[in-house]
């Protein structure tokens, strides 16, 4: 048996006949036993789908030197976790992995081999935080193996990429090709935000339209928490290849290092979009707050000049004797000139108010 795992024993239970009722389709778009795709791959030669059974049967060969497998597993299904655990050779700390609650993006070297856990948009990406999902991985020398609960984007980039017979030298090159795919979904993300918030910018420069902090808010909530969930990655890579396991080519280091480097790159440019984000709440909350202010300064002037009227039409209004200018002729303009003068002198008074709080 080939041994490209890294424990020492591994229980095979009987292959199951084709007749058995545990070889229907299960749901979730996966076999019974929760491979969604598997591919068989020579060295220089483009990948070769395979199935449950041709698992299997290339695990019991002995002559799969030139050879290494990708497999790709669906956790919602019962089965998954529990065929990976008897048909492939794979280490406890990649199960306690998958029920680990922390899903921080990171690559470790356990065991000879590479666990990762890469944080990803599911198929159908609107930019909204509940479309994040988490994908585990285990990476040796004859085996790499990608587990989710939803489907990732990614991953389906990695998979057409395979179907159209792109070559690759091994598993290491894989896992390259996802981080990579990772950071240009990363970069389109980024793009279509940063259009979004042109257009909103735009119309709050230009005044047409009052720009709307909540879909902002949205936004940079999305783009923090890719931030928080992704940042992670380039540090524990950088770790992982200051020291690599020992079947992993200088070619494939070099690739991990490049991708590394280039998916820092686009976590820099998600940092500046977020802090342009939040500069734009900024502006548009300190223009509501001038508007809030010009809107209280004409309630208040509006007040202030109506209190002199309102003051001598109470007084007036008592109907109590020695009204003063009752019985003089031009008395009603007398008490016009009086009124006009204090809310004259009032609205001055405000005026001078307001220049000095400015």
């Amino acid at each position: 048996m080939a041994n490209y795992g890294t424990r020492s024993q591994k229980y095979t239970p009987p292959t199951p006949r084709m007749n058995s009722p545990t070889l229907k389709a299960a749901p979730y778009g996966s076999d019974f036993s929760g491979l969604v795709c598997g591919f068989r791959f020579v060295a220089d030669e483009p990948g070769v789908p395979i199935d449950s059974n041709g698992v299997v049967q290339w695990i019991e060969r002995h002559d799969t030197a030139k050879e290494f497998l990708w497999l790709h597993f669906d956790l919602a299904n019962s089965s998954c976790e529990r065929w990976m655990r008897t048909r492939l050779d794979l280490p406890e700390a990649f199960f306690e992995t998958l029920r680990d609650g922390s899903h921080s993006t990171r690559i470790e070297h356990q065991e000879g081999a590479l666990l990762a856990v890469i944080n990803d948009v599911i198929f159908n990406f609107e930019l909204t935080p509940a479309e994040i999902a988490t994908l585990w991985v285990y990476t040796h020398q004859k085996l790499l193996v990608t587990a989710r609960l939803k489907p990732l984007r990614s991953v389906d980039t990695l998979r057409e990429s395979v179907r159209r017979g792109e070559v690759f030298r091994s598993p290491a090159e894989l896992l390259t090709h996802l981080l990579r795919d990772q950071a240009d979904l990363l970069v389109q993300i980024v793009r279509r935000t940063n259009v979004e918030v042109d257009r909103i910018e735009d119309r709050f420069l230009s005044m047409r339209a009052p720009a709307s902090r909540s879909d902002l808010g949205a936004m940079r909530r999305v783009l923090v928490r890719l931030q928080r969930l992704l940042a992670p990655e380039p540090g524990s890579v950088f770790r992982l290849l200051a020291r690599p396991p020992r079947w992993l080519h200088l070619h494939d280091v070099q690739d991990l290092r490049d991708a590394t480097e280039e998916f820092s790159l686009v976590l820099g440019d998600l940092a500046g979009l977020v802090e342009r984000i939040k500069l734009l709440q900024e502006e548009i909350g300190t223009r509501m707050d001038e508007q809030s202010n010009r809107t209280l300064f004409t309630l208040t002037l509006v007040t202030v000049l109506a209190l002199p009227i309102n003051i001598v039409a109470g007084f007036f209004g008592m109907n109590v004797g020695g009204i003063p200018f009752a019985e003089n002729h031009h008395g009603f303009w007398l008490m016009v000139l009086i009124v006009a003068t204090f809310t004259v002198l009032a609205g001055w008074w405000v005026f001078r108010r307001r220049r000095g709080d400015q």
